[in-house]
């Protein structure tokens, strides 16, 4: 289990594609908890209300862009990790998710090393927790 503080990392997913939640579910669990939101004004709520450690976020959601909820996450907090999953990756998504200050920017449909790396190097670089980089070894094998 990969923790922070003595607890296990907390991640949101926030998809309205309720397979792609689950499919990123089997992927991260059981060594993060995740929870999930179906729109970006779900995924606000959630950050508002629990300590999410890290925001995987897809780009085309209801209501809220995955930008329109990255730049509001980012107003909460300022340091919260989030990770932008798209399948319409552009350069200038790219430079604009940059802009926002998010993690990184993964295309659809993004592979499990490639998941599990990003994310680990994420809550490695804002948690300053070595540990992490260990996870993705482990999970791996």
């Amino acid at each position: 289990m990969v923790a922070r503080e003595g607890r296990p990392y907390e991640l949101l997913v926030a998809d309205d594609d309720a397979e792609f939640r689950r499919t990123l579910r089997q992927v991260l669990e059981p060594h993060v908890e995740l929870c999930e939101a179906e729109c970006g004004e779900q995924a606000v709520e959630i950050v508002r209300t629990r300590d999410v450690d890290l925001v995987l976020l897809d780009m085309h959601m209801h209501v809220l862009t995955g930008l329109d909820t990255l730049r509001l996450l980012k107003s909460l907090r300022a340091a919260l990790p989030c990770i932008i999953i798209t399948a319409s990756f552009t350069e200038e998504l790219r430079r604009s998710a940059a802009e926002a200050n998010a993690f990184s920017v993964l295309k659809k449909p993004v592979t499990r090393r490639t998941l599990l790396s990003t994310v680990s190097l994420a809550l490695q670089t804002a948690y300053d927790d070595p540990e992490v980089a260990n996870w993705l070894v482990r999970r791996e094998v």
